[in-house]
């Protein structure tokens, strides 16, 4: 999480809302959620051909958390944060 997170804080997963408690939990600075998040990694030249040439499509998970807080009395939004598994 960002250094200067302060509580109220929203979490968003793929532009949906999360709840605390029942979707994550905060353990120290990390946010832990319920479900596994992924991100998609790069693609191999075979998968990328197939997918320039239009014969397959590229439909792996691709997760991506954003939070949103106030810092200095500004909204902001840390957008793409990275994913760690436990």
């Amino acid at each position: 999480m960002p250094g200067d997170l302060a509580r109220p804080f929203e979490v968003f997963v793929n532009g949906i809302a999360q709840r605390e408690g029942s979707d994550f939990h905060v353990e120290g600075s990390a946010l832990v959620f319920e479900r596994a998040l992924k991100r998609e990694g790069q693609l191999g030249f075979v998968r990328w051909a197939s997918n320039f040439l239009g014969i397959a499509g590229t439909y792996r998970q691709n997760d991506s958390v954003d939070v949103v807080y106030e810092s200095g009395g500004r909204r902001v939004v840390a957008s793409g944060l990275p994913l760690e598994s436990l």
